[in-house]
C-alpha cells in the first residue's frame, strides 16, 4: 500500500490518515469538499497532498469517510474510476443503503464494506488523533461479496491499527445491532440534553451543578448533527423498533414512580444493573479486561 485515498477528512477519515500514515509509511491524498478542511488537514499533515476525485485512479486503497447519506452515490463513482486492483471501503454508520445500491457493480469486489466502531464528540480534521481505534472493534459485512483478495488487505489494514475484525454476514445485521448499541445512545444523549436545557433556564446552575454523571451521559449530545441526521434516518427502520422500546421503558419507571412503588423502582435497577456483568464479558472477550 503506497498510496491512500481519503474521502472525507473529518475525525474518522482524518484520524486513519493519521494512524496509516504512521504504521504503512504511505502517502495520504485528502479531498473534501469542503476547502477549509483540506487545508487544516495539509497544514496539521494529516494529509500529503490535496486533490480530487480523479486521483482514486492512481492509488492502492480509496477510504469513504463522509456523511451516510452521501456514500451509496459516491461508492459507486469511485468504483467507475477504479483500477481492477484498488481496495474501496466505506466507514458509514450505516451498511445496508450503500450494500444494496453497489451489489451489482461489476467491481462489487473490490468493495468492503465496514465500520470501524470507534470516535468521539468531536468533529472535523482538527479532531483527529492518533490511537482512536487500539482495541475497538471492526465490523465487516458482506465478505463474500468481495474477493478474498480485498478482504485480506482489509484485514491486515485494521489489525495493523489494532481493531479487532468482526464479521457480519449481513448490512441488515450490523445496522440492527448497531441502532440498538449506538445509535440510540446518541438520541438518548441528546434528547438528555435537551430536556434539560428546556427545563433549567439557568445555564449556570447547569454548568454548577452537573455531575460526572451527567456530563458523561450527554457528551455525545456534542456530535455533529451534519454527522447523525442521516445515520437516524437512514437506519430509520431500526431506530424506530429501539426507540419504541426505549419510551415504553421510560414510561413504565415513570409509572412506578408516579405510584411509589419502592419495590419495583429497585427490581428494575437491579435487573438493569445485569449491564455491568455483559459489559465486563465483553471486554474479557476482547482482551481488554481481566
Amino acid at each position: 500500500m503506497k498510496k491512500v485515498a481519503v474521502i472525507g477528512l473529518g475525525l474518522i477519515g482524518g484520524s486513519l490518515a493519521l494512524e496509516l500514515k504512521k504504521v504503512t509509511w504511505a502517502t495520504i491524498y485528502g479531498i473534501d469538499k469542503n476547502p477549509e478542511h483540506l487545508n487544516t488537514a495539509l497544514d496539521l499533515g494529516i494529509i500529503y497532498k490535496k486533490a480530487d476525485i480523479n486521483i482514486v485512479k492512481e492509488v492502492d486503497v480509496v477510504i469513504i469517510a463522509v456523511p451516510v447519506n452521501a456514500i451509496p452515490k459516491l461508492t459507486v463513482q469511485v468504483l467507475d474510476l477504479i483500477n481492477e486492483n484498488t481496495l474501496v471501503f466505506d466507514v458509514g454508520s450505516t451498511k445496508a443503503v450503500v450494500c444494496d445500491v453497489v451489489k451489482n457493480h461489476s467491481k462489487r469486489k473490490n468493495f468492503v464494506a465496514l465500520h470501524p466502531i470507534s470516535g468521539t464528540e468531536f468533529s472535523g480534521p482538527d479532531a483527529a488523533i492518533y490511537d482512536l481505534f487500539t482495541d475497538k472493534v471492526n465490523i465487516i459485512c458482506e465478505q463474500n461479496l468481495s474477493s478474498k483478495e480485498m478482504i485480506n488487505r482489509t484485514v491486515s489494514i485494521f489489525e495493523k491499527l489494532k481493531m479487532r475484525n468482526v464479521f457480519m454476514d449481513s448490512a441488515e445485521q450490523h445496522d440492527k445491532h448497531i441502532a440498538y448499541v449506538s445509535h440510540l445512545s446518541h438520541i438518548s444523549s441528546f434528547m438528555l440534553g435537551k430536556t434539560v436545557l428546556e427545563i433549567e433556564k439557568d445555564e449556570k446552575s447547569i454548568f454548577d451543578m452537573a455531575g460526572s454523571g451527567f456530563e458523561s451521559t450527554v457528551r455525545l449530545a456534542k456530535s455533529n448533527p451534519e454527522t447523525w441526521t442521516p445515520i437516524f434516518l437512514q437506519n430509520k427502520e431500526y431506530i424506530l423498533k429501539s426507540l419504541n422500546e426505549y419510551i415504553k421503558n421510560l414510561n413504565q419507571f415513570k409509572e412506578e414512580i408516579t405510584n411509589e412503588s419502592a419495590e419495583k423502582v429497585y427490581a428494575i435497577m437491579q435487573n438493569t444493573n445485569k449491564i455491568k456483568s455483559v459489559l465486563a464479558g465483553i471486554k474479557n472477550q476482547n482482551g481488554n479486561g481481566k
